[in-house]
C-alpha cells in the first residue's frame, strides 16, 4: 500500500489503558515443553544412578530400573502438573508458606506413588521401601525446590533491570522532543491561533505517549502518532515539508517500541528539510513479512555548507533501546549516498526479550 501525503493525519488517540499489575509466580512454568524435558532426563539419569549405586555393574538389573524410573517419572511430573497449576496461588502467600506447601504436596505425592506401586507390582509391602523413597524425595525436592525458586527471582530482577534500562532510555528522548514541539506551537501563537490550537491537540496525544510505560505498541498506533507529528511540523514549515508513506504488510500485529518513528522522522525534517529553501520529500518505507519488520526513513541530504550537525543522540538512543527489547539481532544503520540519507531498522517483533522475560515468569 502507498499513501503519498503533504503531512500527517490530525486524528487524537484516546489514552492508553494502565496495565494492571498481575500477580507473580511462586515458581517458573513447569508446564512449559523445556521443563518437562528437563524434569524426564533428569529423572531418567537418577534412576540409572540409583540403580548403579545400590547394585555391582555386573548385576545391573534392567527391571529394577524401569519400575523405578516409573515411580520417579509418576512423582515428578505429577508434582510439576500440580505446582504448575497452583503457582500463581502460591506466588500470594508468603515465601514459607508458598515453599512448605510446595514441599508437602511433593512428599505426599511421593508416599502415595510408592504405596500404589507396591501395591500393584510388587507381592509383598515394605515400609522401608516407602521410607527411603520419601528420604530420597525429601532431598531432591528440597534443593529443587529452592533452585527453581532462587531461579524465578532471578527472571524478576532481569525484567525489572532491562524496564528500568528502557524506562532510562526513553526518558532522555523526552525532554529534547518537548523542547522542539513547543518551539512548534510557540511559531504559530502570533499569527495563526486556530491552527496552533490544533497543534496543542496533537500535542497532547504525543506528550501522552511519551510519557506512557515505555514498552511494545502496535506499528499502526505508532504510525498514527508520527502522522500527527508530522501534521505538527508541516505547519511549522509552511507546508515545505512532503511524506510519501510506502506501507506493506500487517502493521496492526507487528509490535515496535513507543516512541521509535517521532525521533527518526524529527531527525530527518531537522537535518534534511528545514535548510532546504523549498523543503522536500521524507519517505517513510515499511515492510511487515514473516514477524520481520523492515523500516526506511529516507530525507533529502542538503549540500555540506548547509548540513547541520548532531551529536547522534537520537540514532544511538534509539539502538540501545531496540537492543533492550530484541537483543543483538536488530539491524540499525544509517548512512548518506549522494543527496539522500537513509536510515534502516530490521528487527524480528516475536523475539521480544522483555515479553518472553514477562511470559516466563506469570
Amino acid at each position: 500500500m502507498i499513501v503519498s501525503s503533504p503531512a500527517g493525519d490530525s486524528t487524537h488517540t484516546t489514552a492508553p489503558a494502565t496495565a494492571t499489575l498481575e500477580p507473580r509466580a511462586f515458581l517458573p512454568d513447569l508446564c512449559s515443553l523445556q521443563s518437562v524435558l528437563f524434569l524426564v532426563l533428569g529423572t531418567g539419569l537418577l534412576a540409572v544412578a540409583i540403580v548403579l549405586v545400590s547394585s555391582p555393574l555386573n548385576e545391573f538389573s534392567w527391571e529394577l530400573l524401569g519400575q523405578l524410573a516409573m515411580l520417579l517419572l509418576w512423582i515428578s511430573l505429577s508434582s510439576a502438573g500440580l505446582l504448575c497449576q497452583s503457582r500463581i496461588w502460591l506466588g500470594r502467600l508468603p515465601s514459607w508458606v508458598a515453599g512448605g506447601l510446595s514441599y508437602l504436596l511433593i512428599l505426599l505425592l511421593a508416599s502415595f506413588f510408592t504405596i500404589a506401586g507396591q501395591w500393584l507390582v510388587w507381592p509383598a509391602f515394605d515400609w522401608l521401601v516407602v521410607l527411603k523413597v520419601l528420604l530420597l524425595t525429601a532431598i531432591i525436592a528440597g534443593v529443587v525446590l529452592r533452585y527453581m525458586y532462587l531461579q524465578q527471582q532471578l527472571s524478576y530482577q532481569q525484567q525489572a533491570s532491562n524496564r528500568a534500562q528502557i524506562n532510562a532510555l526513553q526518558a532522555r528522548i523526552r525532554p529534547h522532543f518537548l523542547f522542539n514541539s513547543l518551539n512548534a506551537v510557540v511559531s504559530l501563537i502570533g499569527f495563526d491561533p486556530i491552527k496552533a490550537e490544533r497543534v496543542v491537540l496533537d500535542l497532547c496525544d504525543l506528550f501522552r505517549a511519551s510519557i506512557a510505560e515505555p514498552t511494545l505498541v502496535s506499528l499502526a498506533s505508532e504510525l498514527k502518532l508520527a502522522r500527527q507529528y508530522i501534521a505538527i511540523e508541516d505547519l511549522r514549515l509552511d507546508n515545505r515539508l512532503r511524506v510519501e508513506w510506502l506501507i506493506d504488510g500487517e502493521v496492526e500485529s507487528c509490535r515496535i517500541p513507543s516512541m521509535i518513528l517521532q525521533p527518526l522522522l524529527e531527525n530527518a525534517v531537522y537535518h534534511g528539510i528545514e535548510p532546504l529553501p523549498a523543503g522536500g520529500t521524507v519517505k517513510v518505507d515499511i515492510s511487515v513479512k514473516g514477524g520481520v519488520c523492515d523500516l526506511r526513513i529516507i530525507n533529502p541530504r542538503p549540500e555540506s555548507a548547509a548540513v547541520r550537525r548532531g551529536n547522534g543522540m537520537a540514532e544511538g538512543n534509539i539502538r540501545a533501546r531496540l537492543q533492550a527489547h530484541f537483543g543483538e539481532q536488530v539491524v540499525f544503520t544509517s548512512l548518506a549516498q549522494g543527496d539522500e540519507y537513509c536510515v534502516h531498522l530490521r528487527y524480528n517483533w516475536h523475539h521480544s526479550r522483555l515479553e518472553a522475560a514477562t511470559k516466563n515468569v506469570k
